[in-house]
């Protein structure tokens, strides 16, 4: 009997991953965040699975339909929204399960700041513009952010931003990065990404609140800021450049090392 943590994407039932589908497809437990995860992907469940939805269920519960279906010998999709390393709280359900000696696995999925970027056609590293990326959110209910991680102190670094569960402060978003980044930073508010309700809004620090007011966005919503978002013009990167060479791409004149000789230097055994 194994639990098996599944990211299940950010919203569109397509974009879970083969792995993932596979798993609830056969595990006749399937536990799932029911506010987050559409009904479509856990309607994969067996004929017969029992299917829970954990919005309403606090963590001793969820544990204890674990533990019963340890006892019984079944396997357990527990299917959480976009990617589970990101803000989903699995760490505290493996180390009850650790305690617990019940086996689990961990299937990554889609995160949500990736199928932003896919719904606006755009990288988020640009040459010269951002060669990073940073996930963070904003503390209301949720856990306190520890010392030195504020917004703030990450728009200094030029990065582009990825904010989530944050679009109840936008106010205090807009108010730590205005002073670092300037009014006309560029800013994109992406609610339910890929969802059929999916709603994209774009405007600067300068004027997102004004664009936002109104529209009744209180939740699953990301905030993205940099300027990737609005970049102008960039330079190519040197991947493609005609004058980049590297081992697939040797000087003229010179051999292309094989493929098939690059993996077979691997140690074997």
């Amino acid at each position: 009997m194994t639990v098996h943590f599944i990211g299940a994407g950010p919203g569109a039932a397509d974009l879970i991953t083969v792995r993932g589908l596979e798993l609830i497809r056969r595990c006749p437990v399937c536990l799932y965040a029911g506010s987050l995860v559409p009904r479509a992907i856990v309607e994969a469940a067996p004929d017969g699975a029992e299917v829970v939805d954990t919005a309403p269920l606090h963590l001793d519960q969820i544990i204890a339909l674990m533990e019963a279906a340890h006892a019984r010998g079944q396997d357990v999709a527990r299917v959480h929204s976009g990617d589970p390393s990101i803000y989903g709280a699995i760490a505290e359900q493996i180390r009850r399960l650790e305690a617990l000696g019940i086996p689990f696995t961990s299937t990554p999925g889609v995160p949500a700041f990736a199928a932003a970027a896919a719904e606006l056609a755009t990288e988020l590293t640009l040459p010269g513009i951002a060669q990073s990326v940073i996930l963070t959110r904003t503390a209301m209910r949720a856990s306190a952010m520890p010392k030195g991680e504020d917004l703030a102190a990450f728009a200094k670094t030029g990065a582009t931003l990825a904010i989530h569960l944050s679009i109840n402060n936008l106010v205090n978003v807009v108010r730590s990065l205005v002073p670092v980044l300037g009014e006309d930073m560029p800013v994109v508010v992406i609610y339910r990404a890929t969802w059929p309700d999916q709603q994209i809004v774009r405007g600067t620090l300068g004027d997102i609140r004004a664009r936002v007011k109104g529209l009744g966005l209180t939740r699953t919503a990301l905030i993205m800021v940099g300027r990737v978002l609005d970049p102008g013009e960039f330079a190519d990167s040197r991947l493609y450049a005609a004058d980049h060479t590297h081992v697939l791409r040797p000087e003229a004149g010179q051999p292309a090392d094989n493929v098939l000789d690059v993996v077979d230097e691997r140690p074997v055994g």
